[in-house]
């Protein structure tokens, strides 16, 4: 019996130790494996990593986290992070939230779904491995995945609204509540992969307020601008080390009449937005534009919806050259296939124009930072499609346009850092 005890104890000794050491280490095991990423950071008016330039050529996925929550739809996730890494892409923006809809996130006000939540982890953690940064933007304006429209719902049906308009999202102090205990959750989640809270990932390149916010009711841009301002200081107060923006269109407002004419028309300078105005709060670090001009503009012709996205560009890199001092993103552009004699070739010609604006920007070293398309899919996703998704390596010609965009930019930007990732394989 001695000889027993004395050969177990020290055994139960070892063991204790070890587990002790896993329970310890456990949750940093992930961490080490993970491909290494600097921060992104803003100085003046361009994009830096580890103090050398990044220029953004990417794309949008909104349904990223969706199709991560089932098993059966989670390769398509991967499929896409890794076509965009060996695209040379830098960046997708996809959707944080899911209000209270299907595989919501979201379920009720400061109710989450785990289940959902860690299906964002693993977004995080696979674009990390493809060396993929993500914006990630927390609400919409409009009502797909519930949008503000949930957020005023919930209030009203709780009895704490102040109305049942769907612009009292800007105003109301019972959803400003609702919504800011959605910021800090999802800000402060401690990833249940990687063990890494969001707010310390380097692979969020930034969060996005709203997508495409209007409040029409007030076209003053007074109430939008209150909450802006609200918002980016409650987001800053919880993480100072990711860039903010806001996911607006661009329309000029009101503090800008001289610019009213460069519009795709006049309600667009009524829908409560002004971009100067907007983004010249000193907590959102960058500016955002959306290019849709055959959505704005009835009716025109292929050449003429290329004069005005020049024209819209080129005045929106001007205003972060001389009035914003900040870099400017154009965070969606698109061509819908449901245009009058749509051609797949006219949508080659339109994203060239949008690519050739922003490598004259990025060589001339001015504030066009690089462009997101919207959107891009993996096969056997129809549901999820719009009149401007496409699967890029479905058309030979538009795969070689995006991944020779990259290289362009590449070319620029090894002059500066001989080991930037993701354009080996691509160039």
């Amino acid at each position: 019996m001695l000889a027993g005890n004395g050969l177990v104890y020290p055994v139960l000794g070892f063991a204790s130790c070890v587990a002790f050491i896993y329970m310890s280490l456990g949750d940093l095991r992930f961490t080490f494996q993970q491909p290494k990423m600097g921060f992104v950071e803003r100085n003046g008016t361009h994009f830096f990593v580890d103090g050398k330039p990044l220029y953004v050529n990417g794309w949008n996925s909104y349904w990223l986290m969706d199709q991560a929550v089932e098993e059966f739809s989670r390769p398509r996730v991967r499929a896409m992070l890794q076509a965009g890494a060996k695209m040379g892409l830098t960046v997708c923006r996809t959707w944080a939230f899911n209000d209270g809809s299907y595989n919501a996130l979201q379920i009720s006000p400061g109710h989450f779904d785990e289940r959902v939540f860690k299906a964002l982890d693993r977004v995080i953690v696979e674009a990390r491995k493809h060396g993929i940064r993500l914006i990630l933007c927390l609400v919409n304006n409009l009502h797909a995945f519930g949008g503000k429209a949930q957020y005023v719902k919930w209030a009203w049906e709780g009895g704490v609204a102040l109305s049942s308009s769907n612009d009292s999202f800007f105003f109301d102090p019972s959803i400003s509540k609702y919504f800011k205990t959605y910021l800090k959750t999802v800000i402060t989640r401690k990833n249940s992969i990687s063990g890494i809270e969001y707010r310390d990932d380097p692979t969020i390149f930034a969060w996005e307020l709203i997508n495409e916010p209007r409040c029409a009711s007030d076209a003053s841009g007074n109430t939008l601008q209150d909450w802006i301002e609200d918002m980016a200081r409650f987001v800053k107060s919880i993480d100072k080390k990711h860039l903010l923006t806001v996911g607006l269109e661009g329309f000029y407002g009101p503090t800008t009449p001289g610019k009213l004419s460069l519009n795709p028309g006049e309600w667009a300078s009524e829908v409560g937005t002004d971009f100067i105005r907007n983004f010249k709060i000193p907590n959102i670090d960058f500016a955002s534009v959306h290019v849709y001009p055959d959505h704005w503009i009835a009716g025109q012709e292929l050449e003429d919806q290329l004069k005005f996205i020049y024209k819209w560009m080129k005045s929106h890199i001007d205003d972060g050259d001389k009035e914003l001092r900040k870099p400017v993103l154009f965070a969606e552009f698109g061509l819908s296939n449901r245009n009058k004699n749509f051609q797949p070739s006219q949508r080659d010609t339109f994203y060239k124009a949008v690519f050739d604006i922003i490598y004259k920007s990025v060589r001339k070293n001015r504030s066009g930072a690089g462009a997101l398309a919207w959107q891009f899919m993996a096969g056997g996703m129809e549901d999820y499609n719009d009149d401007n998704g496409i699967v890029p390596w479905d058309r030979p010609s538009m795969y070689r346009l995006i991944t020779q965009q990259s290289c362009r930019l590449a070319a620029i930007r090894r002059g500066k850092d001989s080991k930037a990732r993701n354009f080996e394989e691509a160039c």
